[in-house]
């Protein structure tokens, strides 16, 4: 991927292409400051056979590019290498044995998919895509998660919560109901929550600052 040759950008001027909560908290623990667009019309459907590091980083790209061509077409984004508008896209998703887990349908669903998590270890992906000045870069990050073995009363009463339903994989690390069944991570936890912030900071930093 073509990387950025100049030090063009501000945090002032990050856009965040997502609707999710727990990466604006995210960024913001982080000191970052940034403004929300959240992406539209953009499916998160997986090709066959599609690794899971480039699906990430593909859909990734999808909602970055949408918010940026949006911006474009407000005025608000200029297109050249003295200043404009960086977005920033990314993406989760939960694999188990290389399959993915969406997010549950309804409380039969995520029981199930939360039962196939215990006893074992998964992998979380992100991919995160920066679009700007008509150029892109993108990375992802892999975390390892470990579940205990099944406990009924953790993961029903975790269902009851409401918690799992708009959750990849039915469940969130930062979630106290279900934090007794997560016997070990491996790598990045910001991760897991939906946005490797070590890794955003070091190219806010080494790149656009």
């Amino acid at each position: 991927m073509p990387a950025p040759t100049k030090k063009i950008l501000k945090y002032s001027k990050l856009v965040l292409a997502s609707a999710s909560p727990r990466r604006a908290e995210l960024l913001k623990r982080a000191g970052v400051a940034f403004t929300v667009m959240p992406a539209l019309g953009c499916p998160e459907i997986l090709k066959d056979g599609e690794p899971p590091a480039d699906a990430v980083m593909r859909l990734a790209e999808l909602k970055a590019e949408s918010v940026y061509s949006r911006l474009v077409s407000m005025g608000a984004a200029e297109a050249d290498e003295n200043g404009g508008i960086l977005v920033l896209g990314a993406d989760t998703l939960v694999f188990l044995d290389g399959a993915p887990l969406g997010k549950p349908r309804d409380r039969a669903d995520a029981a199930a998919t939360l039962k196939s998590l215990c006893g074992r270890v998964h992998e979380v992906y992100t991919g995160v895509c920066f679009v700007f000045a008509g150029k892109k870069l993108k990375i992802y990050e892999k975390t390892y998660v470990a579940f205990g073995a099944f406990d009924d009363k953790i993961v029903y009463n975790y269902i009851e919560s409401g918690k799992p339903f708009d959750k990849a994989g039915g469940y969130g690390v930062q979630d106290a109901e279900i934090r007794p069944l997560i016997k070990g991570i491996d790598g990045d936890a910001d991760n897991v929550i939906g946005l490797p912030v070590a890794a955003v900071l070091k190219i806010l930093k080494e790149k656009f600052v």
